[in-house]
């Protein structure tokens, strides 16, 4: 203990105070056995048999697992939120569900060698956003499929997030160099044409920031039954954290959703819109290769769908 933490009970008197340090961020990184362990490295779990005694406890015993946060609570104490290395589900577990998310102490956790000490690869989320029961506004969880059947370097986390708005906003929380959005977008064009976007982030809470009418902007809120990617993004902002670059790649579809309820269900893709997505599929392997290294792109037919 240094001083900065109160002892037991001591910040009740401080009100505010406490609230406002629940609040914070985490401290994003503790030394263990005198190595840096932040969101993204690798452990080997050992829970303590002095404090624990669930039969979860002695299962996890020895796995490996990827650490989401570190957190520290008001008495000073590391603790590390991780989820399993081969856990199938461990994107539920990213977006803080319980059965996939766990918290150790740090003297629970043993840090795993690097395989080299050459810097570490860039960290890649692909997120396949829309509803497949609306035709092409599935496509973004068609090209997830895809590429989800190809060999992908360490990293780089390919998820069919659906319509799981809050889902991929607790997913971008983690430390992501980049994050890929796919969906199907209305821009006017031919059916199957790809765009690739780059939003500028910073403009809509600079703008608001900047605006001299004193009116606070909304808190972002995003449908837990729909998904819109501006609303996600700025949730995820909200939230604290967003990857470092953020690109949508967008497919123009043949017949848009109307959102009526009583819109016919279809589970196909139009042609235009399924050859769009093998070009979709090189393109994202394209961009992850350049953020990864030429040796993350596998081989293909040229011109093929690599379906």
């Amino acid at each position: 203990m240094n001083g900065e933490y109160p002892g037991p009970g001591g910040d009740r008197m401080v009100g505010l105070g406490f609230w406002s340090r629940m609040e914070r961020r985490g401290p994003g990184v503790v030394t263990v056995a005198g190595r840096a362990v932040r969101a993204g490295s690798r452990v080997r779990l050992r829970p303590s048999p002095m404090r624990r005694t669930d039969i979860m406890d002695l299962v996890l015993d020895g796995r490996v697992a990827v650490v989401e946060s570190v957190e520290q609570d008001d008495e000073g104490a590391f603790h590390v939120a991780v989820t399993l290395d081969d856990d199938p589900g461990r994107d539920l577990g990213e977006a803080r569900m319980p059965g996939h998310r766990f918290f150790y102490a740090a003297d629970e956790i043993e840090p795993l060698d690097e395989r080299d000490e050459a810097a570490p690869a860039a960290r890649i989320l692909v997120a396949g956003i829309g509803n497949v029961f609306f035709g092409d506004d599935g496509f973004g969880v068609e090209v997830a499929r895809r590429l989800s059947a190809l060999p992908l370097p360490a990293g780089v986390d390919v998820v069919d997030f659906g319509i799981r708005g809050m889902d991929l906003a607790y997913a971008l929380q983690r430390d992501y160099d980049l994050a890929i959005l796919v969906d199907a977008a209305a821009r006017g064009q031919a059916p199957g044409t790809l765009t690739v976007l780059e939003p500028d982030l910073s403009t809509d809470s600079d703008a608001d920031a900047g605006s001299g009418d004193g009116a606070a902007r909304p808190a972002a809120q995003a449908d837990g039954h729909g998904m819109d990617p501006v609303k996600v993004l700025r949730l995820a902002a909200e939230l604290g954290r967003l990857p470092g670059r953020v690109v949508v790649v967008c497919c123009e579809p043949a017949v848009a959703p109307s959102g009526e309820p009583d819109e016919d269900v279809l589970v196909e893709l139009s042609a235009p819109v399924r050859e769009a997505a093998g070009h979709a599929v090189r393109l994202v392997m394209d961009m992850i290769a350049e953020n990864a290294g030429p040796a993350s792109r596998p081989p293909h037919p040229e011109g093929g769908d690599m379906a």
